[in-house]
């Protein structure tokens, strides 16, 4: 089970960051990473954070975005700085092996809500 908390409504420049608790006891040997989807488009992964915390980006959040992770809390964080319009989507978090993942082994959570307004 995933649950994503943290998303609201901010101003274009502004900041915040998204966490997500994940159930089970194998999260530290997985890949995770963060999924949005946008009203009419499909979900894309924006970042992907390996078990030993290595970091990858998609293009468009590059030197905006902070993945993280806290294994002894089953929690992986995203810090999103510099938020654009273009960022308003739904953010889910599930596991990633690859940039090109579109899904991952858990059934998706209820995602949070990210709208940024200019």
């Amino acid at each position: 089970q995933l649950v994503e908390s943290g998303g609201g409504l901010v101003l274009a420049g502004g900041s915040l960051r998204l966490s997500c608790l994940a159930s089970g006891n194998i999260f530290r040997i997985l890949h995770m990473g963060w999924y949005r989807q946008a009203p009419g488009k499909g979900r894309e992964l924006v970042a992907l954070i390996t078990s030993n915390g290595n970091a990858n980006y998609a293009d468009s959040v590059k030197g905006r975005f902070t993945i993280s992770r806290d294994n002894a809390k089953n929690t992986v964080y995203l810090e999103m700085n510099n938020l654009k319009p273009e960022d308003t989507a739904v953010y889910y978090c599930n596991t990633a092996d690859t940039m090109t993942a579109i899904r991952g082994i858990y059934d998706w959570g209820q995602g949070t809500q990210v709208t940024v307004s200019s």
